[in-house]
C-alpha cells in the first residue's frame, strides 16, 4: 500500500484569522473576507464593501452562530452598533443597511455661538449636566466639546472670525456685504446672554448674512451646507409692485401673538439649514394669509416673487415645506406650543374669558385605514373621522384646540377641556357654553363644584308653556338691537338635588327654545344673548373650512392607538338587530290576534278555550315569536355591553397621526386670530367692517407693494385697491400698526407701512370754465 504524500498547503496564521468564538472565525487575505462557520464558508466579501460587511455582523447574529459581545469585539465595535444593524435589517432589509448613521460630514452638534457659552459656565465651576441642561443638549455633546480634542475640532472651524465678533457697528446697514459682516457681524447677532434658553418675553436673535445682494444668496446657502447655519437672514432689496407684499400688513398682529418666541423657547434650532425655524413659520403664517391651503399650491406661484416677501432669494418648494413639518412633528412639541399661545391670549383678552365657547368639530377621513367613526352632523351620517374640541372666546376667536381620544362625546372631553381651562384662567369663575352634546346633569353637578358656571339647551321633551305667559324684552348688546319673547323660571333635575334656571324663547312660529345656566344674576335676554352667540363658532367653523381648509388631510401617517380602549360590542349590535326584527313580528302578529278577537262571534265560540282553539293559526306563531324574542332578550343580556378594540378586530389598532395635524391647526389658529385682530382696528375706520372688513383684508394680503429699505426701516407702500374707501381706511389702519415698532423676524429692520393716494376720479380742468358765447346763447 503506497503511502499518501503530504500537500505542502500554508499553514494559516494567526494575523490572517479573527477568531470569533469556537465556531465562528474570519479569514482575511488582502481585501476579501471569508467568513466560516464550522469549518464550512458562510459568506464572502469585500472588505470595501461596507453593506457586505454589516450584513456579515447581522447574519451572525440574526442565526445564532454568535453573541453581540463576540461580533463587536472581532469587528471592533461596540454592542450598540450591532443591535442598531440588526434592528435596520428587520425593518428595511438590505437597503437599510446602506444608509449611513451619525451626523452629516462638517455638520457640528452645537451651533458656534453656543460654544463660548459653554467655556464661559465651564469656567464657572459648572457640571457637564448642568450645561447640558440649560442648553438642551446630551451631556455626551457637552463632553465631547470641552475634552481634550476640544480646541483643535473648534481650530479647523471656519469662519471663527464670524461668531467671535464682539464690537456692534451703531448702524449697520440692512444689507451688509461680506467684508462688513466679518468686520462687524454684531449689528444682526446678539451677544450671548448669561442663560442660553430662552423664554417666553424673549426674541429669536437675529441671524447673520454674508451675501451682500439679496437675490443671490450663495453664500448663506453654502454655509447652510457645511452645516454652519441654522437659518437665513432676511435681507430685502428695493422692488416695486411686489405681488401679495400687502401681507406684510399683518406681520405686526403675528409677532404681538408670540409664536416666534414660543417656538424659538420650545424648538430651538431644528436643525443647519437655510430655510430653518423662523423662515418656516413665516411661511407657513403667509401661506394661511395667502389661502394658499396646501404646500403644493406653492407651485402655482413664483418662488422668486414669494422670495422677497420673505426677504430671501426665492420662497422653499413643496418637499421642503414638508420636511419642515415632519421634523417639526419629530419634536412632539405642538401641544405645548398650544398651551403657551393660549396663555398669552388669555393674558392679553381676559375680559373676553367670561363665557368660552365649546364645540366638537368633526374631520372626516376618506381614506383606507380603519379608525373609529363620528357622527358627522352636518351630513347625518357616521364615518370615520377624527374629532377636535375647540375653545372659542366670546367674540368667537379660538383660544386652543384639543383632539378627543377615539372620538370621544361632548360629556367625556368636557372634563378634560376645563381642566385645561382652569390651568389657563386660574381660579376666576367662567361659564361654559355648549349645545346639547354636553347634556348630562351629573357633568352639571360636577362641573358646578369645580366653580364652573353652565349655559346650555334643554335636552328631550319639556313641558309647554302657555304663550300667554312669556314676556317681550329688547335691549341693545354689543351695538345690536335684540328682542325676545322670554319666560323665566326655577327647574331641577337629579331629584331635587340640581336646581338650574330655564329661560325659554317663543319664536315666532310658536316654537319654544329651552335654556338652562347657572347663571342667577344675569338678565333673561342676558342669557338667551349669550346662548344663541353660539353661533359664532359654527360660523368659524364654517370659515375656517371653506378658507382655511381645516378639515384637510395633513399627512398619511397613522400611530398605534390604545389596545385596551373599550368600545360598544358589535356582537349586541347584530343582536339589537335581530331583536327589533322580532318585536316586529310579535307586534304584527299581535293585531292580527286583537283583530280576530275583536271579530270573535261569541255565538259560536263563547269560551277562550274555543277561540284558542279555532284561531291556532295565529296563536301557534305568536307563541313561537315570543319565546323566540324572550331568548335574544336573554342572549344579549350575558354578553358584556363594551369590550376591548383588541377583542374586536385582529387588525393592529391604529389612529391618524395627531402631532402634525395638530401644529397646522395652531398655525391657521394664530394666521385666523390676526386677521381678527387687524378687523378689530379697521372697524372704527370701515363703515361696512362687519360685513365686509374680511373680504378687505383678503385683499389687503394679496395687494401689491414697494419695498424699500432706508436704513433700519424696511418700508412697505401698498399699491392703491380696488375702491377709495378701502384705501382709505387701510391709510388709516397703518397709522395704529406703525405705532407697534413692529421688527421683521430675524432682523433689525422695522417695518414701516404706506400706502399710496387712490387715484382722482373725474376730468381735471387746468383753468376756469369758460362761458359760452353770446352767439351760441341766442342760437
Amino acid at each position: 500500500m503506497s503511502e499518501q504524500f503530504v500537500l505542502p498547503l500554508p499553514a494559516p496564521t494567526l494575523s490572517n484569522v479573527v477568531v470569533i468564538n469556537a465556531r465562528c472565525a474570519l479569514h482575511i487575505e488582502g481585501e476579501q473576507r471569508v467568513l466560516v462557520v464550522a469549518g464550512f464558508p458562510a459568506h464572502h466579501y469585500s472588505a470595501a464593501d461596507p453593506v457586505a460587511t454589516v450584513y456579515a455582523m447581522v447574519m451572525l447574529a440574526d442565526s445564532g452562530f454568535a453573541t453581540q459581545a463576540e461580533i463587536a469585539r472581532a469587528f471592533d465595535c461596540v454592542e450598540r452598533t450591532v443591535r442598531r444593524h440588526q434592528q435596520r435589517y428587520a425593518d428595511g432589509g438590505m437597503t437599510a443597511l446602506a444608509t449611513k448613521s451619525g451626523w452629516r460630514p462638517g455638520r457640528r452638534r452645537l451651533p458656534g455661538r453656543r460654544l463660548r457659552t459653554i467655556a464661559r459656565l465651564k469656567a464657572e465651576g459648572r457640571s457637564n449636566c448642568d450645561i447640558a441642561r440649560r442648553l438642551g443638549v446630551t451631556e455626551k455633546a457637552i463632553r465631547q466639546a470641552v475634552g481634550p480634542t476640544a480646541s483643535a475640532h473648534q481650530a479647523e472651524l471656519p469662519l471663527p472670525r464670524v461668531a467671535d465678533a464682539a464690537v456692534p457697528a451703531p448702524a449697520a446697514e440692512a444689507v451688509p456685504s461680506a467684508t462688513d459682516a466679518l468686520a462687524a457681524p454684531a449689528a444682526t447677532t446678539p451677544a450671548p446672554s448669561s442663560d442660553p434658553t430662552p423664554t417666553a418675553d424673549e426674541e429669536p436673535p437675529a441671524t447673520l448674512s454674508l451675501d451682500d445682494n439679496a437675490r443671490d444668496r450663495t453664500w448663506d446657502r453654502l454655509l447652510a451646507c457645511f452645516g454652519l447655519l441654522d437659518d437665513a437672514a432676511p435681507l430685502f432689496a428695493d422692488a416695486a409692485g411686489v405681488p401679495g407684499a400687502g401681507v406684510l400688513f399683518a406681520l405686526p398682529a403675528l409677532c404681538a401673538s408670540g409664536i416666534f418666541r414660543l417656538a424659538h423657547k420650545l424648538y430651538g434650532d431644528i436643525g443647519p439649514a437655510f430655510y430653518g425655524l423662523r423662515t418656516t413659520l413665516v411661511i407657513l403664517l403667509f401661506m394661511a394669509l395667502w389661502r394658499l391651503k396646501r404646500p403644493e399650491a406653492l407651485k402655482e406661484h413664483d418662488p422668486a416673487t414669494l422670495g422677497r416677501v420673505l426677504g430671501l432669494d426665492r420662497a422653499p418648494e413643496v418637499k421642503t415645506i414638508r420636511r419642515k413639518l415632519t421634523r417639526l412633528a419629530s419634536r412632539q412639541q405642538a401641544t405645548r406650543l398650544g398651551e403657551e399661545l393660549a396663555r398669552l391670549r388669555v393674558a392679553e383678552r381676559g375680559r373676553l374669558m367670561g363665557f368660552l365657547y365649546v364645540d366638537g368639530h368633526v374631520r372626516v377621513y376618506h381614506g383606507q385605514r380603519s379608525i373609529p367613526k363620528a357622527h358627522v352632523a352636518r351630513m347625518r351620517l357616521s364615518l370615520p373621522a377624527t374629532t377636535d374640541y375647540w375653545i372659542n372666546d366670546r367674540s368667537g376667536d379660538p383660544v386652543f384646540v384639543m383632539t378627543a381620544e377615539a372620538n370621544a362625546g361632548m360629556v367625556k372631553m368636557l372634563p378634560t377641556v376645563l381642566a385645561e381651562v382652569r390651568r389657563l384662567v386660574g381660579q376666576r369663575r367662567v361659564t361654559i357654553v355648549f349645545d346639547r352634546g354636553g347634556w348630562s346633569p351629573k357633568l352639571f353637578q360636577q362641573l358646578l363644584a369645580d366653580r364652573f358656571d353652565i349655559l346650555t339647551y334643554r335636552k328631550g321633551k319639556a313641558r309647554q308653556i302657555g304663550e300667554q305667559r312669556f314676556v317681550h324684552r329688547k335691549t341693545t348688546l354689543d351695538g345690536r338691537r335684540v328682542e325676545y319673547d322670554l319666560h323665566d323660571q326655577a327647574v331641577r333635575f337629579l331629584r331635587g338635588k340640581l336646581r338650574l334656571r330655564q329661560v325659554t324663547r317663543l319664536c315666532a312660529d310658536g316654537h319654544q327654545t329651552q335654556i338652562l345656566t347657572s347663571r342667577w344674576d344675569l338678565r333673561d335676554i342676558h342669557v338667551a344673548y349669550r346662548m344663541f352667540e353660539r353661533w359664532r363658532q359654527e360660523n368659524f367653523f364654517k370659515y375656517m373650512r371653506e378658507e382655511f381648509l381645516l378639515d384637510a388631510l395633513v399627512d398619511y401617517q397613522v400611530e398605534a392607538d390604545d389596545p385596551t380602549r373599550t368600545v360598544p360590542n358589535p356582537a349586541r349590535r347584530a343582536l339589537d338587530q335581530e331583536i327589533r326584527a322580532a318585536r316586529a313580528e310579535v307586534t304584527r302578529l299581535e293585531q292580527a290576534y286583537g283583530a280576530a278577537a275583536v271579530d270573535n262571534a261569541e255565538a259560536r265560540r263563547p269560551t277562550m278555550r274555543g277561540f284558542k282553539i279555532a284561531h291556532g293559526r295565529i296563536g301557534k306563531p305568536l307563541r313561537a315569536a315570543r319565546a323566540w324574542l324572550a331568548e335574544l332578550v336573554a342572549r344579549r343580556r350575558a354578553l358584556p355591553k363594551r369590550v376591548e378594540v383588541r377583542d374586536v378586530s385582529d387588525q393592529a389598532v391604529i389612529r391618524l397621526a395627531t402631532e402634525r395635524k395638530h401644529l397646522t391647526n395652531l398655525i391657521r389658529m394664530v394666521a385666523y386670530q390676526a386677521e381678527s385682530d387687524l378687523l378689530a382696528l379697521l372697524q372704527p375706520h370701515y363703515t361696512r367692517a362687519d360685513d365686509e372688513g374680511r373680504t378687505l383684508l383678503h385683499e389687503l394680503f394679496h395687494a401689491a407693494a414697494d419695498l424699500r429699505v432706508s436704513g433700519t426701516e424696511l418700508v412697505v407702500t401698498l399699491r392703491p385697491l380696488s375702491v377709495p374707501h378701502r384705501t382709505l381706511a387701510v391709510r388709516a389702519l397703518c397709522a395704529t400698526l406703525n405705532e407697534s415698532a413692529t421688527l421683521f423676524p430675524g432682523s433689525r429692520l422695522t417695518l414701516r407701512l404706506a400706502v399710496q393716494d387712490p387715484p382722482t376720479i373725474g376730468l381735471a380742468f387746468p383753468g376756469p370754465r369758460q362761458q359760452p358765447a353770446a352767439s351760441t346763447l341766442q342760437a
